[in-house]
């Protein structure tokens, strides 16, 4: 059985992107450093799955983004939310909790796990 954590983020990727965004403006670094810390290390974003999925999200309008400087005075592309994307985490996070809790069920049900 394979555990990687990348399997859960694959099909998440786009809305724990979009939840970063929610407290303003961010740098790719920044919003992985936001889904680590949050997760408590559980969730890595790798750079070749974030800024992909950075360039899926604005061309989809979900983010805008532009150029400006780093807290390390470094040219660094931010990312901003847009209503559309708001619209679109909030229908998805939804989906995506209903999923959890009905897994969740099931696997707290019984028979217990070993």
């Amino acid at each position: 059985m394979r555990k990687d954590p990348g399997d859960l983020l694959q099909g998440t990727l786009g809305i724990l992107i979009l939840k970063s965004l929610l407290l303003g403006s961010a740098h790719g670094y920044a919003i992985a450093r936001w889904v680590e810390d949050t997760t408590r290390g559980v969730l890595q974003i790798e750079e070749g799955s974030l800024y992909p999925a950075l360039r899926r999200l604005e061309d989809r309008g979900f983010v805008t983004s532009q150029w400006g400087l780093s807290e390390n005075n470094r040219r660094a592309r931010f990312y901003e939310i847009t209503g559309n994307g708001r619209k679109y985490l909030r229908n998805e996070a939804a989906t995506w909790l209903r999923y959890s809790q009905a897994v969740t069920r099931v696997l707290r049900a019984a028979p217990a796990l070993a």
